[in-house]
């Protein structure tokens, strides 16, 4: 594992860094188109592999040092399929930068000590044990295990020193992230998708914040038959520190590996946890990615990082599930009326069945009752359909005004249909859909053992005081 030094910060010189890897892409692509000619079918193959791999490797190694916004453009990248790269290679592509989920180049541990210290004090008095070994190198932060001074397992993810800055820089160079964009993922060549990545990413500076939602989460999934939330440990956690329990399982990689019964009933709680909560909860997480997923020993599938999590105002998440309750029933006036009446589009300009279409290729894996097993190919073409500038079957829908309280909501849609594709899940999604769609009773197994747990979780919190139901920093609450 590589290990980089402190995190680069100034605008001018992470400007530089993407400068220079966009052009290295254009030069690499080149050079292997010259390098076939005249070359055997069996050639071909082999340079086309290497360059891919070339392509992946350097993504990783700039992306990741730069840390923040650059970062989690790479960790996106990786679950979506790329027109970067020819289709028989695309795995290759994405397998290598899929690194960048959880396994980014390392910062000193030295470096890091520094800020959990500055924050914490020394760490023999919070600390038995403290390996230097990172778990995780994500966009923000780097994880360790460690143990508390009262034999706790705990994961400790501390902020890299810069990372404040560079997230900054990343905002004012919004303009350059929007080209490199375009020549790395055409299917979200859309600035808006690009601004709404760099502007939340800002959020997982929050720390305190993030502690404070994890700890929501962590009390509404509490003694779950199915789903693992760890706790926020609040008094360790700081502007720079976020102390959790700690997770004992296997990436998400190892799930992959997973018979298609098992990856099955995990895509299920995914989806549950990613989309029916909003719906149901009006509250959710709005990273949805591999490297925020495990498999937990105990055999529940255990849930992370809440640095994006999002509240909604119940009547928006009403007015999403009013339009797609109408687009499932092919009710293609009052869908064109609902959107024309929040101004999302110009009833002069975009007809009916523009908008009826248009919300079937994007989040028609929701509305279709029949089983359907994702795969990246199909969830890049519902982003495709969403965003690419490129489709000019939807031009005139996407060119209208989607409202900034529903851009987080279509991102996390998005996305978690990404990772269920990445896993290879299958299920009967509009099954599962239909409770939060038209508050009907699940009908699938998982669905009724949650039915089940939620009933008996809601009698129990009935009869417990008050004052025993919250922690009295809860009362801060989510800004």
């Amino acid at each position: 594992m590589e290990t980089v030094g402190r995190v680069p910060e100034g605008r001018l010189t992470r400007g530089g860094m993407l400068g220079r890897l966009g052009a290295g892409q254009l030069v690499r692509g080149a050079r292997t188109r010259l390098s076939m000619v005249g070359r055997t079918d069996e050639a071909r193959r082999i340079l086309a592999e290497r360059s891919t791999l070339q392509a992946a490797q350097q993504l990783v190694a700039v992306l990741g040092s730069m840390k923040g916004a650059a970062m989690k453009i790479g960790q996106m990248l990786s679950v979506l399929d790329l027109d970067l790269v020819p289709e028989s290679h695309r795995e290759l592509f994405r397998n290598t930068l899929s690194e960048l989920q959880d396994r980014a180049p390392e910062v000193s541990f030295a470096q890091m000590r520094g800020v959990v210290e500055d924050d914490l004090g020394p760490l023999a008095r919070v600390f038995s044990d403290f390996d230097e070994t990172p778990l995780a190198s994500a966009s923000i932060g780097q994880v360790y295990r460690a143990e508390l001074r009262d034999g706790r397992s705990v994961a400790v993810k501390v902020q890299y020193p810069g990372a404040g800055a560079a997230v900054e820089a990343d905002l004012r160079n919004l303009a350059f992230f929007a080209s490199l964009w375009k020549s790395l993922l055409p299917s979200a060549a859309d600035s808006a998708v690009l601004e709404e990545i760099t502007t939340t990413i800002a959020r997982e500076l929050d720390y305190p914040r993030e502690a404070r939602a994890q700890h929501r989460v962590a009390h509404r999934y509490r003694h779950h038959p199915l789903i693992a939330v760890p706790d926020s440990i609040g008094e360790l956690c700081t502007p720079h520190v976020l102390v959790t329990e700690l997770v004992a399982g296997g990436p998400f990689q190892r799930m992959r590996d997973l018979p298609q019964q098992d990856r099955d009933r995990i895509g299920e709680l995914i989806y549950r946890f990613y989309i029916t909560s909003l719906y149901r909860d009006h509250e959710f997480c709005g990273d949805p990615h591999p490297g925020n997923i495990l498999l937990a020993t105990d055999g529940r599938v255990s849930f992370i990082d809440f640095g994006l999590y999002k509240q909604m105002n119940p009547a928006d998440t009403d007015f999403e599930r009013a339009c797609l309750c109408a687009a499932g029933e092919l009710r293609a006036d009052d869908l064109h009326r609902a959107w024309a009446g929040r101004g999302i589009v110009d009833p002069d300009r975009v007809t009916a069945g523009e908008c009826l279409e248009y919300v079937w290729a994007a989040a028609g894996w929701h509305l279709l009752d029949e089983p359907i097993t994702a795969t990246p190919e199909l969830a890049t073409g519902a982003v495709v359909h969403a965003v690419d500038p490129r489709d000019t079957r939807f031009r005139t829908v996407r060119g209208q005004n989607l409202p900034a309280e529903h851009v987080f909501s279509r991102r996390a849609d998005l996305f978690a249909f990404a990772t269920l594709g990445q896993l290879g899940a299958g299920n009967n999604w509009h099954r599962i859909a239909r409770e939060w769609l038209y508050n009907e009773p699940a009908t699938t197994e998982i669905g009724m053992v949650e039915a089940r747990w939620r009933a008996e979780t809601h009698r129990w919190n009935r009869a417990r005081p008050i004052a025993a139901r919250s922690r009295p920093w809860d009362t801060h609450g989510l800004p």
